[in-house]
């Protein structure tokens, strides 16, 4: 089942690179372009519509495949047929069951999707776009009952779990401040969530990340430094979406290890998303201490701190992407550890890690980027 799921990656990857070569082309036709002017770091225009493929290239496959799965469901049960027994049965049942849960996973990303778009033509304010982004996650976790920590009970595990999809959909859209940065950190956390999905067989997630992946890294083709396009809202609120979602849908346990044996496996996430994460927090903090609001933009992210620190926006991207990997591979060997106190070695190493962030946000910035 694995190397299906992988050919995913190839499948998306094609779509992506095509509508992104595409839009890159249509964008400026249709005056969808992003302007320089204010906070924002590029000096000429760039077309927007980078998040068209990114979301299209997720959906098609997944839209495509529904019919598919169902008819070869139909085959298999049909009596009139006589055929050998299929190894890939199971699976087909399974994405078939999953049939809900992936149409209703694709119509609020395109609820996201369309809300972006609009943004990136019209600005539509941060609060309408919160309002919106919390009925969206509040539908999807109680229509689906997508909650994590059940354990807690169901309201608290029904609003940590919108906070959860809330939280990482805005760190993402953040993120979106430099060539290459959300896409690129979000390709390398897609990338930790689908190995850890494969090696303990949660299939419908990791065909979904396989998709995501796939997507990710046909747009980043064109938006790694110097970036030719951009994904503007309508990219970069679908990913950390899709991503929200599908680490809530994800069970972090490998099978055969209870609850009691493994409770830390569940901060996995958590841990694979830290900088995304640490950025959000960390920035809204600095904006609501100087009395603005925290969705108003500005240059105080940890990228453009590293900027105004000397490094060149691409080595910055690339710092970034390294963290997250670092911080990422911690997280895939978690579930797999045998006692508590190895749970908190990694628990500390990616303390340490955000510790050196931390470091590096508390050096003085430049003059010029102080009052900023």
């Amino acid at each position: 089942m694995r190397l299906p799921i992988l050919g995913l990656i190839v499948l998306s990857f094609a779509i992506s690179w095509i509508l992104t070569f595409a839009m890159k082309r249509i964008a400026p036709r249709l005056g969808f372009v992003d302007k320089p002017g204010g906070r924002k770091i590029h000096a000429n225009p760039k077309p927007l519509g980078g998040g068209v493929a990114i979301f299209w290239a997720f959906a098609l496959p997944m839209l495509v495949g529904r019919p598919y799965v169902h008819l070869r469901a139909i085959a298999l049960q049909s009596p009139s047929i006589v055929q050998p027994p299929d190894p890939m049965a199971p699976y087909i049942f399974g994405a078939v069951r999953q049939t809900p849960m992936a149409l209703g996973l694709l119509a609020a990303a395109l609820v996201l999707h369309i809300m972006g778009l609009l943004d990136d033509r019209r600005a539509l304010g941060p609060y309408v776009k919160l309002l919106i982004q919390f009925a969206v996650t509040t539908t999807i976790v109680a229509a689906f009952d997508l909650r994590a920590l059940t354990a807690l009970g169901y309201p608290i595990s029904l609003a940590l779990s919108v906070l959860w999809i809330v939280g990482i959909t805005n760190a993402f859209n953040f993120l979106d401040n430099m060539d290459g940065l959300s896409a690129g950190v979000a390709a390398v956390a897609t990338t930790a969530f689908l190995i850890t999905t494969l090696l303990i067989g949660q299939w419908f997630v990791a065909a979904s990340l396989a998709l995501l992946l796939g997507a990710l890294l046909g747009f980043l083709c064109f938006n790694f430094p110097p970036a030719s396009i951009f994904m503007g809202d309508s990219g970069s609120l679908v990913i950390g979406f899709i991503l929200g979602v599908l680490t809530v849908r994800t069970t972090f346990l490998p099978r055969g290890v209870n609850w009691g044996a493994g409770w830390y496996a569940v901060f996995a996430p958590v841990i694979v998303l830290a900088v995304p994460l640490y950025d959000l927090i960390v920035v809204s903090i600095i904006r609501i201490s100087r009395g603005k609001s925290p969705f108003v933009g500005d240059t105080n992210h940890f990228s453009h701190r590293l900027v105004a620190r000397g490094m060149s926006r691409r080595t910055a991207v690339l710092c970034i992407y390294l963290i997250t990997a670092a911080t990422s591979i911690a997280a895939i060997l978690l579930p797999y550890v045998q006692s508590t106190f190895a749970a908190m070695l990694i628990f500390a190493q990616t303390l340490m890690v955000l510790g050196v962030v931390a470091l590096l946000e508390q050096h003085p910035l430049p003059s010029s980027f102080q009052n900023q």
